[in-house]
């Protein structure tokens, strides 16, 4: 780990490791929103950073420069930082990883993170993921989740993937942690891609609640909530003032609803499971309390 600058190593509890990089797998900034919520409401600290020159093409992923105190100019390189969170009422912690998918060495680059994961004692590798499709704003959020290990996938209602194309960071990271015997779950929002250039906080409260079923952490997500309703608010009245895009949305909404009603969820969580994860979220906020 030659470009891994260490800040501490903390002792943790079972850690699970949860990713997310900004760039081709981060439709709507999703992923990165939904990883940014985890580390603010956990108040996560720094732990560990990739130094970039290795791994980026400075010519597609460029720095930034800024002014500091309105006098000296400091260059913002592209980050890849590495947080720890100790969270009490829970049976794990959790690292958290956010980067920018880079242009250079990708192999190299997914080692090092498995090897800082290595290095903590995470136990799980949980990566989140936005892409673009034909969905509608107005419906639940699709999710797809992807498992390295067969028991998790039965377990969660998970389905193997039989998506065969390009691929990016997160797929590359996922395939590098089965490589090395690591559990992995890759977790996958669909985003409307009529309103790509939005950040979108819906489906980054859609990760989190995927999130909270895979790692067994309870997440008080009420401001990203409200976020979600106003987005959802604001995109209905953009919609409304083109009758193409009005027409357009109504259509996905057809085909999503008949695909739902031809295909129903077969996991749907009982009243024992949404009383255990009430009884886990309360738990949690006590032992914060």
């Amino acid at each position: 780990m030659d470009h891994v600058e260490w800040r501490e190593r903390p002792e943790l509890r079972n850690p699970a490791l949860v990713c997310a990089f900004k760039g081709w797998n981060d439709a709507g900034e999703a992923a990165t929103a939904a990883l940014g919520f985890l580390a603010d409401s956990f108040d996560a600290t720094d732990v560990a950073r990739i130094d970039p020159e290795e791994y980026y093409d400075f010519t597609a992923v460029r720095p930034t420069v800024r002014l500091s105190e309105g006098l000296s100019r400091v260059i913002d390189w592209p980050e890849n930082t590495l947080q720890a969170a100790q969270i009490a009422g829970t049976e794990r912690d959790l690292l958290l990883f956010q980067g920018v998918e880079p242009s250079l060495r990708w192999r190299g680059f997914c080692q090092t993170i498995v090897d800082m994961a290595n290095e903590l004692g995470a136990s799980m590798v949980i990566t989140l993921g936005a892409l673009l499709a034909d969905v509608p704003h107005t419906r639940p959020v699709p999710m797809t989740g992807i498992c390295s290990d067969e028991a998790m996938v039965q377990r969660l209602g998970f389905e193997q993937s039989s998506y065969e194309g390009p691929t990016g960071i997160v797929g590359v990271l996922h395939h590098a942690c089965q490589e090395a015997g690591l559990t992995s779950v890759s977790l996958w929002a669909s985003v409307p891609h009529y309103v790509a250039a939005a950040p979108n906080p819906k489906a980054a409260l859609a990760l989190l609640r995927s999130f909270e079923g895979v790692a067994g952490v309870a997440v008080d997500a009420l401001d990203l909530e409200q976020s979600a309703e106003e987005y959802e608010r604001q995109v209905n009245a953009a919609v409304a003032t083109d009758p193409d895009v009005k027409s357009f949305v109504e259509r996905l909404e057809r085909t999503i609803d008949e695909v739902t009603e031809e295909s129903p969820p077969e996991r749907i969580p009982s009243a024992d499971a949404i009383a255990r994860d009430f009884q886990r979220f309360l738990k949690q906020k006590g032992a914060e309390d």
